[in-house]
């Protein structure tokens, strides 16, 4: 075998000095509970970025490679399974009740457990729907410990989108004819009173764009929950709130959103003030654009956000 033969060998199958990677789970002490997160990454060197997932209750650690595979390769990817959610849902018998304040102390806890975990001033910060909210909540407060937030199909106003919403599929069973979408979305007040206002806007939501449908069950079970905490965050106006958020601010909106409305997001996006912001559109995409468009989804942060932030 030549010399370099030999060479390549070590440099692809010898560990490099000082870099390991990361693939762990662990509950971790957050505002007075066990919290549970899952690490992955190349290398435990790299940014951390942390996820916040949307519902709120809606934990993804069961899927999240589907849409962080390849940023595994460039960060320390964090998924959390919030107050309430997944595992961190099965390690509390007991919990305090449900508030954005809460939620809020909970993500910037998380933040600063992380920061002083891998060593680094700020961190990078991921949040879709419910989780954009979240996000853009610690953006505009605690601007100071964020490389960046990525806010993905953002509640920026939420009570407002579904009214959009609720109009648009009005409008279309209209056209349709459609007694039975009428009868029922005439039964829908915002913010949604019950589970079952909840289940017919987003039943109908999803048979307007042919996306799959909501369970019935799975709605009311989730409305007895989270219903409240929904309404409180949906009634809450980042245009009041946020006029201007200091810290790289970039927003993935879908064309084809309707559940948090994309024309909402763009209005938001257009009267933010910030020193560096930036919207990409998914034209294909709905709500989830995460997992409809993966690839895009995961180039975009890599070699738009990453790197260039990095120069």
């Amino acid at each position: 075998m030549s010399r370099f033969g030999v060479l390549l060998i070590i440099v692809l199958f010898c560990p490099v000095p000082g870099v390991s990677s990361i693939d762990s789970g662990q509950a971790v002490e957050i505002g007075g509970i066990k919290q549970w997160i899952s690490i992955k990454g190349l290398n435990e060197n790299n940014p951390v970025l942390l996820f916040l997932h949307g519902g709120p209750g809606n934990s993804v650690m069961s899927y999240a490679e589907r849409f962080t595979n390849e940023l595994q390769k460039h960060f320390v990817v964090v998924q959390w399974d919030q107050r309430g959610s997944g595992k961190t849902a099965k390690l509390n018998t007991s919990n305090k009740p449900l508030s954005v304040a809460l939620m809020e102390e909970d993500a910037l806890a998380m933040i600063n457990y992380l920061r002083a975990t891998f060593s680094q001033d700020k961190i990078y910060l991921m949040g879709h729907s419910w989780g954009g909210f979240l996000g853009l909540t610690i953006a505009a407060k605690h601007p100071e410990v964020l490389k960046a937030c990525i806010a993905i199909s953002p509640m920026v106003y939420q009570v407002e989108s579904e009214r959009l919403s609720l109009e648009w599929m009005i409008n279309k069973a209209k056209e349709d004819n459609n007694l039975k979408a009428l009868e029922e979305l005439a039964s829908v007040k915002i913010p949604f009173q019950n589970a079952d206002q909840l289940y017919y806007h987003r039943n109908w939501l999803a048979l307007t764009m042919g996306t799959k449908l909501p369970s019935k069950a799975y709605v009311q079970v989730w409305g007895k929950k989270w219903l409240s905490l929904f309404n409180e965050a949906s009634q809450i106006s980042f245009f009041t709130i946020a006029p201007e958020i200091t810290c790289p601010i970039y927003f993935f909106v879908g064309r084809k959103d309707y559940q948090t409305h994309y024309k909402l997001a763009e209005d938001y996006f257009n009267v933010l003030k910030a020193d560096k912001k930036q919207l990409f559109w998914f034209a294909d995409s709905g709500h989830n654009l995460n997992l409809s468009e993966p690839k895009q989804f995961q180039e975009i942060i890599i070699k738009e956000i990453l790197f260039k932030s990095d120069k």
